[in-house]
Formats: C-alpha cells, structure tokens, sequence
C-alpha cells in the first residue's frame, strides 16, 4: 500500500500570488494512539509541527494568502502561527461545532478574496506544481480541479478515473487496487460556483459535493507525481518522520 515515490516537488518561479485555505479543524480521531493530546496537523515530525512542512512547501509555490479553517483545539494552532510565522499573511475561519469538510470549506471561502482559491488538508503533504494546476483549471474554466496521484497497490484511498482530456468520470470506493489515481486532496475551487449552490449548514465535500455534482460542474482532474503523505494513521505518521529528516 506504501507508495516509495520520493521525487521532490517542481520550483515554482511564477509572478502569480495564490490564495489557499488549510483545513486544519479535524480531531485526528486514527492517529490519537500517537500523538494524544494535539491537533492532527500539529502532530511532532523531527520535532517541529507537521503544518509547518505544508506552510512551507505552499509559500515556496507562490502561496501568499492563507486562511486557516480551524476547530478542534483551534487555540494551540493559533499560538504556533502567532509565534512561528508572524509575517504570514493569514485569516482564521473557525468552526464553532464540525461542520464537516464541506462546511469547513464553506465557511472559509467567505473570507477568500480571489475567485479561485487553493484548498488542501494540514494533515497531508502533497507537492504539487500550483502555477501549473491554476493554469490548468483556469484554462478549463473548472468549477473544481484535484490534483491526481499516481500509486500502486493500495487500498487506503478511493480512484478517480478520468478521460484524455483530465475530465472527471468516477470515484470509486476504497478497496484494494492494484495501479491508479487517488485524489491527493488538493483542490482549486471556483468560489462564486460553489457559493451559489446549496448545501446544508453540515455536509461533505467529496460526498455532497464531488460525487453529487461529478456530471453538473465541471471537474477535472490534473495528474501530479509528486511527493505525498497523508499522516492521518500511525504508520504513515511514522514514515514522515523518516522522509521528512533533513
């Protein structure tokens, strides 16, 4: 299921300036046995917060805006930004009760100010080329593009299928697969479509949305081989911590 690619990701040298929401409110309810009493993306990788690897990686790509949509422990996560990143230029979305990852998303995009925004997990590393998955979805005029992951041999995350054209055809459920594309949980989404439709106050976004909307909106998805871990169980929490080292 362990995916071994290790490529690092792309340089980003684009004039452009990109706005990203982190979804950092979830309980980390799998990874509780390791890291009991912390936000999942402040979970300790080489003794530094694992949102601090994906804040890092996003400002090399160009990211300049970022909104924070926080709820479990919300107060710890705020105190690291304070002190860690004092110049970083940021806005916090908090959830007073779990609004799920659709109304996480929600929530956020009305603090956003460009009309297409980046939204990814602080649980989870993938880095991606963002010059190259915003031009994508511009030039496609998307109401959402995901970023694609090649893997082999894995039953932790679903597939997507797409045609030749990176036009979204079908999630299937998680089970075993031998070769195929995971959705990376990197989105560019078009604020304006996805405030225009309506969504209970509680709701998922791959659920409610992707797969409810999957042949309404346009959603492409992009294939980027680049590095990716997902820290939400114990064993790849652990791994992090041995390919993060520097």
């Amino acid at each position: 299921m362990l995916n071994a690619e290790l490529k690092i990701g792309p340089e980003n040298t684009s004039a452009n300036e990109y706005e990203c929401i982190i979804l950092a409110g979830g309980l980390g309810t799998r990874l509780r046995s390791a890291v009991p009493d912390l936000p999942k993306c402040m979970a300790p990788v080489n003794d530094r917060p694992f949102l601090s690897y994906v804040i890092d990686y996003l400002t090399e790509q160009k990211v300049t805006k970022f909104i924070f949509a926080l709820g479990y422990m919300n107060e710890d996560i705020q105190n690291f930004l304070a002190h860690k990143y004092p110049k970083l230029e940021y806005t916090i979305a908090i959830e007073k009760e779990p609004l799920g990852t659709g109304g996480a998303i929600k929530n956020a995009l009305h603090k956003a100010e460009h009309d297409n925004v980046m939204i990814l997990n602080g649980d989870t590393l993938f880095k991606v080329n963002a010059e190259e998955l915003f031009n994508f979805h511009t030039q496609q005029h998307a109401a959402c593009t995901l970023s694609l992951k090649p893997m082999q041999d894995f039953d932790r995350y679903g597939l997507v299928e797409i045609n030749k054209e990176g036009c979204i055809q079908s999630f299937k459920e998680k089970q075993f697969f031998e070769s195929g594309l995971i959705n990376g949980g990197v989105y560019i989404l078009n604020k304006k479509e996805f405030l225009n439709l309506s969504f209970p106050e509680k709701f998922s976004f791959e659920k409610d949305y992707m797969e409810t909307y999957i042949h309404t909106a346009k959603m492409m998805g992009l294939i980027q081989d680049y590095y990716f871990i997902d820290i939400g169980i114990p064993e790849d929490f652990e791994r992090a911590g041995i390919q993060l080292k520097k």
